[in-house]
């Protein structure tokens, strides 16, 4: 029996009798004629069939017919359709056509943050497998890497353009952009010199720190976009290893070839916060496993470990600072459980190491204290593998375990996180502490001063001041009305003006790192509605690493920290009093003043990334002295190769010219290595009477400073 159903009609579901058996005609026969828009009345009806129901998807829809949600539906509709409190129950918001449809896959699912960036993916259908290791990470969405990483093909395949159509939605505006055509943008920026000691077959200092500070710049870079698209796009992105699998496919890394022992231009105490980092350094190979080794190539060799990383993924006993306790890899299955492990792969080359008695090296992963989710990677040195037994994990299940020993002689790497882990927990005091907080509270957190090299009580005396002192404020250059964001400013929000002032991206990541080199950062200020936390306020909060003022032993007093700091971390401003160019002057003559700023003087820029070698622009010369009030940066002294840069950062202030001296990281720093940055040079007239000698110790050290 067919039921027909006509045109304008609706079949009640308490009037179908579902106890009849029906007909059914196969689909095939099903013949459907969408009718031209100007003629919607029109249909046809195949022979033999049931009349069929025809209209165009983009509408008019009949009664009982609604439109196909959510590709046909207006985003005003669909907003109102949202608002149940503002439509009256009973009554159908009309549907209209969108000029734009979203695809499935830019919506996303909000996930917790990791490695102070961004959140570990979450499980996608996607996804060809699941990986989880000790970095803190879990759950990579492998194709997606696998698209950007050599071929071309995938999502950024059908980018054409660096940026391709706008979405926006109010205030906020989203951009596709290519990652490739971002990586291709750097990459052009490079000096030359780059790629020829990246060239070399063996590595150096330099090509390692060249590869690592183009991996950052990257890494950071793809960040702000995602950053900036993350309410429109699709799930937490990786830029970690999107700018990873980019720079390994173009070959832009150093000592490519596995070896046992010391790697090239890598020091103990180097720190990583990335997997990738280890990969593209040649420090540790596999991104997720922990160990790495060097496999047969013919039946007389065998497997021979390269590197391990312990970071507490399995049982490890790790609080000798000179033994290691390594367990095997393997006998953990998401699928099927806890497991034997087998004498096979890494354990297989540790166990061959351990008869061949080869140098194997270590790092260690350690918990973050800035960012609890993510980790560090310490490189610990070489180590030799004594004995190796299988025991009963937890788990009750056979494990492998690998008593390693660190050969003496080496510098302390792990033992000095150690040694400042006992200092916090007061278990062990600090030798040499003269005053245990030099700001008097003037700082949210105390700086110590120390000397344990000579009888030296301290600096000369000067009042300690946090912030920038101008006692003779100018008129700001241009009008500043500041942000209306009273939540804050928020990465996708174009209508913001200091995102607009920033080139339409924030300065800092969502870790509040720099995102990129740019010579004068924009900030909210005294005429922003944001509050004092938003994230494009990152100089005004003070500081955030636990910081010493050392005697160093043949330049005074230094500057360093107890805590690992990124690169594009924010360390401080250069505070003071600032003066004018009279005074400036008269600074310079016979009562020269070692604690001054000039923001006038020559200033190299990167190596990596050649530029104008003048100082950033900025709006007018601005002087600091800080012989009679200053903060920590009046300590930090001169090197030829530094750690630290300086930027100049204009906050956003109506009444008066706001401009600040802020210091950020340029790469990785240690705990207690020494902050420097470059001075710079003054105009070549003032040399003579202004040259000192430079005692930075740096290879590339000018022999001077002024």
């Amino acid at each position: 029996m067919e039921h027909h159903f006509g045109q304008g009609t609706t079949p009640a579901s308490e009037s179908f009798d579902k106890t009849r058996v029906l007909n059914v005609k196969p689909l095939r026969t099903l013949v459907p004629v969408f009718p031209s828009p100007s003629n919607p009345a029109s249909s046809s009806t195949p022979q033999g069939g049931a009349p069929f129901v025809c209209v165009s998807p983009s509408g008019p829809f009949p009664s009982g017919v609604a439109p196909f949600y959510p590709f046909f539906i207006s985003s005003e509709s669909q907003r109102l359709s949202e608002q149940n409190a503002q439509t009256p129950s009973g009554q159908r918001v009309p549907a209209a056509p969108v000029s734009t449809a979203v695809p499935i896959n830019s919506f996303r699912t909000p996930t917790g943050a990791a490695n102070g960036d961004v959140g570990s993916s979450q499980k996608n259908t996607r996804s060809r497998g699941w990986v989880t290791e000790e970095d803190g990470y879990s759950n990579v969405e492998i194709e997606e890497i696998d698209a950007d990483e050599g071929t071309g093909t995938g999502r950024s395949k059908r980018k054409s353009n660096k940026k391709t159509k706008a979405r926006q939605s109010g205030g906020s505006v989203s951009v596709d952009v290519d990652p490739d055509a971002v990586a291709a943008d750097i990459l052009k920026s490079l000096n030359a010199l780059v790629f020829d000691v990246l060239s070399q077959p063996e590595g150096s200092r330099d090509s390692v720190a060249y590869t690592l500070m183009i991996y950052e710049v990257m890494r950071r870079k793809l960040g702000q976009i995602e950053d900036s698209n993350r309410a429109a796009n699709s799930g937490a992105k990786r830029p970690d290893l999107k700018a990873g699998a980019i720079m390994m496919n173009k070959g832009i890394r150093t000592n490519s070839k596995k070896r046992i022992g010391v790697v090239p231009g890598v020091e103990i105490g180097d720190i990583f916060f990335f997997r990738f980092e280890l990969c593209l350094v040649g420090l540790h190979a596999p991104s997720m496993a922990g160990i790495d080794y060097i496999g047969k190539t013919s039946q007389e060799e065998e497997p021979l470990a390269v590197s391990i990383v312990s970071s507490g993924g399995y049982e490890d006993n790790v609080e000798d600072g000179d033994v290691l306790i390594y367990s095997g890899q393997g006998g953990v299955n998401r699928d099927k459980g806890a497991s034997d492990q087998k004498l096979e792969r890494g354990n297989l080359a540790l166990e061959k190491s351990a008869h061949r008695g080869n140098e194997v090296r270590v790092i260690r992963g350690l918990r973050d204290p800035q960012h609890p989710t993510g980790k560090i990677y310490v490189y610990d040195g070489l180590y030799k593998i004594q004995n190796s037994w299988v025991e009963k994990a937890k788990s009750g299940f056979n494990v492998f375990k690998y008593n390693l020993v660190r050969l003496p002689g080496q510098p302390q790497a792990y033992m000095i996180w150690k040694s400042i882990q006992q200092w916090t927990e007061k278990s062990a005091s600090r030798a040499g502490v003269i005053l245990p907080d030099l700001t008097s509270g003037a700082e949210n957190i105390p700086v110590c001063l120390v000397n344990d090299v000579d009888n030296e009580k301290g600096p000369a005396y000067f009042t300690y001041i946090p912030t920038l002192k101008n006692l003779r404020p100018t008129a700001p250059v241009e009008s500043s009305t500041g942000c209306p964001c009273v939540g804050g400013c928020q990465p996708n929000n174009f209508n913001c003006p200091c995102i607009q002032k920033n080139g339409g991206y924030l300065p800092y990541s969502s870790a509040s790192l720099l995102a990129d080199l740019k010579s004068v950062i924009y900030e909210c200020g005294p005429s922003c509605q944001c509050p004092s936390n938003c994230r494009n306020r990152v100089s005004q909060s003070g500081l955030k690493f636990r910081l010493e003022v050392f005697r160093t032993k043949n330049k005074g007093w230094g500057l360093r920290s107890w805590d690992s700091i990124r690169a594009g971390t924010f360390l401080c401003e250069y505070a003071g009093e600032v003066v004018d160019s009279a005074r400036m002057e008269e600074l310079g003559g016979d009562n020269e003043d070692d604690y001054i700023f000039d923001s006038t003087r020559i200033y190299q820029q990167l190596e990596v990334f050649p530029g104008d070698t003048e100082a950033p622009k900025i709006p007018s010369p601005l002087y600091i002295s800080a012989k009679n009030e200053g903060n920590v940066a009046r300590f930090m002294n001169h090197c030829c190769s530094p750690n630290v840069l300086w930027r100049p950062v204009i906050r956003e202030n109506k009444n008066e010219s706001d401009l600040h001296i802020a210091f950020y990281a340029i790469r990785h720093i240690p705990p207690m290595m020494e902050l420097t940055y470059d001075y710079g040079a003054v105009l070549p007239l003032k040399v003579g009477q202004r040259k000192k000698k430079c005692l930075c110790g740096s290879v590339k050290c000018r022999g001077y400073f002024c």
